[in-house]
């Protein structure tokens, strides 16, 4: 499946790219925002309603609002271009999040409703930085090689602000969490557009944007990676819960967060360890092995004698997390039809979340229900029948890789990636998001718009890459 390493190979030559230190490092600043607002809007709304039930609810609304709308936004990417698609939504996001923590702050006489509103206008507005940091990755990588890099490191990179995020919140209050969501969140939308990569997603008329039909033939090869995703949800948001009960019944409760910690680790680890790897074998046809042995190393967990025990076979699973998810999203990306690749790879990030809910649900109702083992057995069986769900024969887009080309004001402009780039009286720009790549196995010339939303990696149910 794979090839020894050249010695060139290096996450260093992924930051030497042109423009990419300060376009990561803007959407990075950004995406921490969304480390930080799940649990704040949690937490403030249940001190403001008096009720944790109550919010929950409201955190709930807000997932369920953001993973619905995902596609849409996405869509909004592929269409308007980065530039101006990414502030239409960051600046109504922390508008309606700063209203949010006003109210949430004065707290007495504001109705339950006027929170169901705010909350659902901050849902509906999230700026999708992930989805377009790696339309950026893939413009600007040389090579395939150079791209998986740039994926895993992106993984790997959010993972990390996935897991400093509540340490944030509990380290000044929820309130002004939201308030810091909104600032961080527009702030690092508007320095990345401001980046010279941000041409390279470029707008694209109405009348040619392809629609994104999962249901229909050219859809199979998304719907395959989305199912895929769909079934690691389940997984790691189950995996999750049953760590926690392992712990509590073992009379050691604080052994979870240690034993979680030691998932993401061996989450990072493996992301960087996979990503400096040459695959012969394309992101679709690998992600059926990687589902299977990730569902094999949770069943082993089953036959865990001791918690020290079950602590190692959770961190040895948690190395085939990151690999796994943005495995997925590169296939969706691979196979996605031309011009819907940020939605496709949206629909991927969706799946994965609408997975971890649905995962989430079915382990409370299981977990006291069941013996342990019983219950990780179950949670590998998710990944087992994902693996199944994502065989198949889809044909990659077809042609080889084009130079991305951006839109320019007139003349000719140099693009992020160092090529030259046309003005209005040259050729149309293309979308980003819709230029072909080649499989993982070769090296062809230009810049792909392979993408993929942000991966949290996190074993917790939680919204990611929005």
């Amino acid at each position: 499946m794979s090839s020894p390493r050249p010695a060139a190979s290096s996450y260093a030559a992924v930051l030497r790219l042109p423009h990419a230190r300060r376009t990561f490092g803007a959407a990075l600043f950004g995406r921490l925002g969304y480390g930080v607002v799940s649990l704040s809007l949690v937490l403030s709304l249940a001190a403001a309603t008096g009720s944790l039930p109550a919010g929950g609810l409201f955190g709930t609304e807000f997932a369920a609002v953001s993973v619905v709308l995902a596609p849409a936004r996405a869509g909004l990417i592929d269409r308007w271009g980065a530039r101006r698609a990414l502030p239409a939504l960051a600046l109504p996001f922390a508008s309606a999040l700063f209203v949010l923590a006003a109210c949430a702050h004065a707290a007495a006489g504001t109705p339950r409703w006027l929170f169901a509103v705010l909350v659902a206008a901050v849902g509906a507005s999230c700026p999708p930085l992930g989805p377009t940091m790696r339309a950026l990755w893939s413009a600007m990588a040389p090579d395939d090689a150079v791209l998986q890099r740039a994926f895993s490191l992106d993984t790997v990179a959010e993972e990390l602000i996935f897991l400093a995020g509540p340490l944030l919140v509990v380290a000044i209050h929820p309130v002004p969490g939201l308030v810091l969501s909104g600032a961080v969140i527009a702030g690092g939308t508007l320095a990345m557009v401001s980046s010279p990569a941000a041409r390279l997603i470029a707008p694209v008329p109405k009348e040619t944007s392809a629609p994104l039909r999962l249901l229909a033939p050219e859809g199979a090869g998304v719907r395959r990676a989305a199912a895929a995703a769909f079934g690691m949800g389940v997984c790691l948001a189950a995996v999750y819960l049953y760590v926690i009960a392992a712990a509590d019944r073992a009379h050691h409760p604080a052994a979870a967060g240690w034993i979680l910690a030691a998932q993401s680790a061996g989450s990072a680890l493996g992301g960087l360890l996979y990503g400096r790897v040459r695959w012969r074998l394309d992101a679709a046809a690998r992600l059926p092995y990687l589902l299977l042995v990730m569902a094999a190393l949770v069943a082993v967990t089953a036959a865990a004698p001791s918690l020290p025990v079950l602590g190692l076979c959770v961190a040895v699973g948690g190395l085939l997390t990151s690999p796994t998810l943005s495995t997925a999203y590169l296939a969706a990306s691979r196979l996605a039809p031309e011009g819907t690749a940020t939605r496709a790879t949206t629909w991927a990030n969706s799946a994965i979340n609408a997975g971890s809910s649905a995962g989430g649900g079915l382990a409370a109702l299981l977990v006291d229900r069941a013996a342990l083992p019983v219950c990780f057995l179950l949670a590998a069986a998710a990944p087992a029948c994902a693996a199944l769900a994502a065989r198949g024969r889809t044909s990659p887009r077809g042609r080889g890789r084009e130079p991305l080309r951006a839109a320019g004001a007139g003349g000719t402009q140099q693009g992020a990636a160092g090529e030259d780039v046309p003005g209005d009286g040259g050729t149309r720009p293309r979308s980003a998001a819709g230029e072909d790549v080649p499989g993982a196995g070769g090296t062809q010339q230009g810049a792909a718009a392979e993408q993929a939303p942000g991966v949290d990696g996190n074993p917790a149910p939680t919204l990611s890459g929005t």
